[in-house]
């Protein structure tokens, strides 16, 4: 299905600004479609105005939809609905037609101008279904008052706002959590019973209605808590902006929606609702990744504190092959330790493996010793989980290793990590530009190195490697295959 903005540009002349201004009205018209328990769709005049575009459509969460096919990219000719034809010429709210049947269904369509800066963009047209009509309560009543407000501030061109924030935290208010509506004053008009209920969850004694919303909120506030900033716009409905309130161990998100008219502000809307639970679990969650992280610390500080008891007793050793044995022992420790390091950095439990491959490559000048060896990376991995980057980490550190210990064996040279990665299949090439492998060469008969890189690659990452290459300088090369686990949630990239 085509998106908002396809179809706003395939078929519409409007300009940048006009066209965000209509991505902030259907980012925001749920609010509206609940409050007017009505189907909301957005017809957009095409660039020739001889006929309309469906580029949006919006169903209420409060009552019964009245299109259950969506209407986005239907076409209508001009003179097809003339109420859409006189809202979007005359920029005015268009209600003079009688009500149509649909399915047997009688509904009540409105026509709204879309207007910014004096200039009907397009029309919005309300359909409300009049089969479930009957004598509506107080509730339903404030909220087609409300939503009626709200359109008259879309043909104004005072909604949406630009300015008003939404926030970043989950958790944002929406009509049915609990609505209070206040005067130009800040006094409390008429509060919802869910609205009522979170308060009381606040601790709030008594009723709302005829109190001021800001004195009260403020009243209930913890001591200890800090207060946010926007608080006081959000209770009084002078500016379009959230906030949240904690107190008595509850959490009450809030969010103001000012409503004008002729540009004078005279009253506001204010929805809120009760997120304790979900800023406890997410509390929860940050308490976890902490400690993980803390975890991943202190295995990084417990592995260098084997690497250095290690290093410790290489010096007492005088064997040559057994301190060898050792250094290598220490350089695969410090590999793992430098994934837990990684880790102990991040929310995720994935690693940036390029930079942590680029940290093991610095190392091979203090395997080179006096030699003139350069070891570089070509190509991209990405973010890899945990098990998949320790796993890699260690064969790579182990082929570089040997193609600088072995395969240039004390001479100047380079080894290139060649990588090319496509979704969760990863293939590593590495080359020196030695003389290549000896003649006879067997990997598993070569040394406990290739041994392990073997049963990493083969077990760990389920892939295949290849020994027997040669490098595109005459050198030796070894092609590893592997299938990367998918990230928790989605694809690491």
């Amino acid at each position: 299905m085509p998106t908002l903005n396809d179809l706003v540009r395939r078929h519409g002349d409007l300009d940048d600004a006009e066209r965000e201004w209509l991505h902030l009205l259907v980012g925001d018209w749920q609010l509206i479609a609940d409050l007017s328990f009505a189907d909301l769709v957005l017809w957009l005049p095409t660039a020739a105005h001889d006929e309309y575009v469906a580029v949006a459509h919006c169903r209420p969460s409060t009552g019964a939809t009245v299109y259950y096919e969506d209407q986005v990219g239907r076409r209508l000719l001009r003179g097809r609905r003339p109420q859409l034809d006189r809202a979007l010429d005359e920029g005015r709210i268009c209600r003079e037609r009688d009500p149509e049947w649909l399915r047997d269904i009688p509904v009540r369509e409105e026509a709204i101008p879309v207007v910014r800066r004096g200039r009907a963009l397009a029309v919005l047209a309300r359909h409300t279904n009049l089969a479930a009509a009957r004598t509506p309560s107080r509730l339903e009543l404030t909220y087609l008052q409300c939503a009626d407000a709200l359109v008259g501030m879309v043909a104004s061109g005072h909604f949406p706002t630009v300015d008003a924030p939404t926030g970043v935290r989950r958790g944002a208010p929406r009509v049915g959590d609990g609505l209070i509506t206040v005067d130009e004053e800040g006094t409390v008009v008429y509060s919802s019973p869910n609205a009522l209920a979170d308060y009381h969850r606040l601790g709030l004694v008594g009723d709302l209605v005829g109190r001021s919303l800001g004195e009260v909120t403020s009243s209930l506030l913890d001591d200890d808590t800090p207060v946010d900033e926007s608080l006081a716009l959000v209770v009084s409905g002078r500016r379009p902006a959230r906030a949240e309130v904690h107190a008595g161990g509850a959490a009450l998100s809030l969010r103001s929606i000012p409503l004008v008219t002729d540009r004078v502000r005279t009253g506001a809307i204010v929805l809120c609702r009760d997120v304790s639970e979900l800023r406890r679990r997410e509390q929860e969650l940050l308490t976890k990744d902490a400690t993980i992280r803390e975890i991943h610390h202190r295995v990084k500080n417990n592995l260098q504190t084997v690497a250095a008891l290690l290093r410790l007793q290489a010096r007492r050793i005088r064997q040559p092959e057994a301190r060898q044995a050792l250094q290598e022992a220490i350089r695969r420790v410090g590999t793992i330790a430098r994934v837990h390091e990684t880790l102990s950095q991040r929310l995720e439990e994935t690693v940036d493996f390029d930079q942590l491959l680029d940290n093991g490559l610095l190392l091979v000048e203090d395997l080179a010793g006096a030699a003139d060896v350069a070891a570089v990376r070509e190509g991209q991995v990405g973010t890899l989980v945990a098990e998949d980057a320790t796993a890699l980490a260690l064969v790579l550190t182990e082929l570089v290793s040997n193609a600088v210990e072995h395969g240039l064996a004390g001479r100047p040279g380079k080894v290139v990590v060649r990588t090319e990665r496509e979704g969760q299949r990863l293939r590593v090439a590495v080359e020196d530009d030695g003389p290549g492998f000896p003649p006879g060469f067997t990997p598993g008969e070569a040394g406990l190195g290739t041994q392990i890189v073997t049963a990493l690659v083969t077990g760990e990452l389920r892939g295949t490697i290849h020994w027997n290459g040669a490098g595109a300088r005459g050198g030796a090369r070894v092609v590893v295959d592997v299938r990367l686990r998918e990230r928790r949630g989605g694809q690491g990239r």
